[in-house]
């Protein structure tokens, strides 16, 4: 593993005003906002941990993206309206759903990651997790219309895959199986977490590890702990409860 070297620690505060005057822009009449731009805050953030001269190509690079992350945080909010009858309205969701925070917070960490800035989104995507309970590492790979419901305790490793339409329920982790070691013995940044793709839908509470495929427009139950390949169209489900008649008051399980 190669450890990237910066000049100065970002300031967390600015990037967290970063993240105020980012959603203005994106959502302006659900969250007004009269400071300093995205951009700007930005570039003496980048000016801290890479030097002045890398920041300004790396601000024009990362400008040039705005159009795009603000077109798929509007699909992620649609996503959510397609698949919650409880959301009242579109302005409903920007305000109250921690999936469009954590979402815009992972988009901008992921476009400045792709950039190859060091630090700056790792901090973007755990000031959401911090709120949110959603752990999305700004380098995994998500997808238009990307749909999370409730939320807390997902986990989405580094190397994950996710295709368009896809949506997560609460506790659901995408992670590593196990890790393999470079001869110095650290740990190798090679693909270990899993690929989901078109149209999959997962529930709570399940655990899929590993560099495993699943296939589109299937839906994987509650409390599934998974670790192979599955194909398009598949439904995988828990072993249904045991019913253990005449249970004695006290006798445990």
């Amino acid at each position: 593993m190669i450890y990237k070297k910066i000049n100065m620690a970002p300031d967390v505060a600015q990037l967290q005003n970063m993240m105020l005057a980012f959603r203005s822009l994106v959502f302006p009449d659900c969250f007004p906002y009269d400071g300093p731009q995205a951009v700007e805050i930005l570039g003496q953030q980048l000016s801290r941990v890479m030097g002045e001269e890398k920041a300004h190509g790396l601000c024009a690079s990362f400008t040039s993206e705005l159009s795009e992350i603000s077109r798929l945080l509007h699909t992620d909010v649609e996503a959510v309206a397609q698949n919650d009858p409880a959301a009242s309205c579109h302005e409903e969701i920007i305000l109250c759903y921690p999936a469009v925070k954590v979402m815009m917070h992972y988009r901008v960490a992921h476009a400045l990651h792709k950039l190859g800035v060091p630090v700056i989104p790792r901090v973007l995507t755990e000031l959401a997790h911090s709120e949110t309970g959603i752990d999305i590492h700004p380098a995994a790979t998500i997808g238009e219309y990307f749909s999370i419901d409730h939320g807390t305790g997902i986990v989405i490793g580094a190397t994950s895959v996710i295709g368009n339409h896809v949506m997560l329920y609460q506790g659901v982790t995408l992670g590593a199986k196990n890790f393999r070691y470079s001869p110095d013995g650290s740990p190798m940044d090679i693909p270990r977490h899993p690929i989901l793709e078109d149209n999959v839908t997962v529930y709570s509470n399940t655990s899929i590890l590993g560099r495993v495929r699943i296939g589109h427009d299937t839906v994987v139950g509650g409390n599934v702990w998974l670790t192979r390949d599955v194909p398009p169209h598949s439904r995988i489900l828990q072993t249904s409860a045991l019913l253990q008649p005449l249970y004695e008051d006290g006798s445990g399980i």
